[in-house]
């Protein structure tokens, strides 16, 4: 059975890639057909039709032989054919009697048709051929007019029609499927692109926060050793001592950041949590260790956060200090809140510092038109901005009245699904 499918399948494939052979096959069988039916008589005897009783006319076998020729150019030209078939066959029915089923030409010139145009020409088309040929034959006939002969004729130029209809329809229904998924598979694709660029764009946004931060504390406590290395040893190793303490969570964080990279599917064993809300404390004691006195205001009822939110928090107070501890000036303090708000949680940091030069990281949320003072301008802003966006959330950053500045997120507690970053940072 797998062979014969097989060569059937090659057959149709080689038909369909040589058309004009298949129609002049087609033209040919059509002739054979109506050669052999005009020697059929249906009223031969008394018993029923007889073959081989009467025999076509010269003439019957010129109108056959061109009704089928003109079938081998039904795909290129199908109107005309439909027009020139028709007209042999008005000519045969009115000139011969006993008749040749030249018709049958005609028939299939009114299918091909019917497959290749719109449903309202196909009837238009179709019932004007019925007419036309049913009532010549009628009128022209010497047999009744409801003779089996001129309602067959009647019969087989519908059921034509109609067949005709029915594959165009199947076609443009297996096209339609076939657009369908071709579309589907774009869009499978353009979803995978965009989830690789989210993607990339979390990985980009996390390992800025962890760099920025641990490099600027790492920065800071490197001065303060060269500073006192000889004139107090001790306060040096101290800050010695916070370098490597910054570093080694520097490398935690990166490693668990690009150990994501790594995972094929996902992991049995999730990797080291991301850091949360339950390290605040942590995370505040780097930057006091490091000169930036903090105090911090929490009234969240330490309720869990979903994993999301609580990462864009942390990474938000994160960069926010991160902020304040390089442009705010040596003597800058900063306080922290944590707020629960309904189904909110509100994170503010505000700081009474004199931004430094380098203010274009600060300066980039309030006005983010203003020029670009550093060729590297800072991104600290915008990726906390695009957190809290992608969590169905907002942030505002911008000058304090009186000198300093302040930052303020408001995440929602159930953050929106299909968020950017939100699939790879509850990892």
């Amino acid at each position: 059975m797998t062979s014969i499918g097989s060569g059937l399948s090659r057959s149709r494939d080689r038909l369909r890639a040589h058309p004009t052979a298949f129609d002049a096959g087609l033209a040919l069988a059509v002739l054979v057909a109506m050669i052999v039916g005009s020697f059929a008589d249906p009223h031969g005897g008394p018993n029923g039709p007889t073959f081989g009783t009467r025999s076509p006319s010269a003439v019957s076998v010129v109108f056959m032989v061109l009704g089928a020729a003109a079938l081998v150019l039904r795909r290129r030209r199908p109107r005309a054919v439909l027009a020139a078939t028709v007209a042999i066959s008005l000519a045969e029915l009115v000139v011969e009697d006993p008749r040749a089923p030249v018709a049958m030409s005609a028939v299939i010139a009114l299918y091909t048709v019917a497959s290749r145009t719109d449903r309202p020409t196909t009837w238009r088309v179709g019932l004007l051929t019925m007419t036309v040929l049913t009532g010549t034959a009628m009128f022209f006939g010497s047999s009744p007019w409801y003779s089996q002969e001129n309602i067959g004729l009647f019969a087989w130029t519908g059921m034509a029609a109609a067949a005709g209809d029915a594959v165009r329809s199947r076609r443009a229904f297996v096209t339609a499927i076939r657009e369908r998924a071709e579309r589907a598979e774009r869009t499978r694709e353009e979803e995978a692109r965009r989830r690789v660029a989210e993607e990339r764009l979390r990985i980009a946004r996390d390992l800025h926060d962890v760099v920025a931060h641990h490099i600027a504390l790492v920065n800071v406590q490197a001065g303060v050793a060269t500073h006192v290395m000889d004139k107090r040893p001790d306060q040096a190793k101290e800050a010695l001592a916070h370098v490597r303490d910054a570093s080694r969570s520097a490398l935690d964080e990166l490693r668990a950041t690009v150990g994501l990279l790594r995972q094929s599917g996902d992991p049995e064993a999730p990797t080291e949590p991301a850091p949360g809300l339950a390290r605040l404390d942590e995370l505040l004691d780097t930057f006091r260790h490091a000169g930036l006195p903090v105090e911090l205001a929490r009234a969240d009822d330490d309720g869990a956060l979903p994993a999301a939110v609580d990462l864009a928090a942390y990474r938000i107070i994160q960069e926010a200090l991160t902020n304040v501890r390089k442009h705010a000036g040596p003597d800058a303090k900063a306080e922290v809140s944590v707020v629960r708000v309904g189904r909110t949680v509100e994170i503010t940091v505000i700081d009474d510092g004199v931004p430094q030069t380098a203010v274009h990281d600060r300066t980039a949320a309030h006005d983010p038109t203003a020029p670009h003072p550093e060729p590297s301008g800072g991104h600290g802003l915008l990726g906390m901005r695009e957190r809290a966006g992608a969590l169905g959330g907002t942030l505002t950053a911008a000058p304090r009245y009186g000198g300093g500045f302040r930052v303020q997120a408001i995440l929602p507690v159930t953050a929106r699904t299909g968020a950017g970053g939100q699939d790879g940072e509850d990892a």
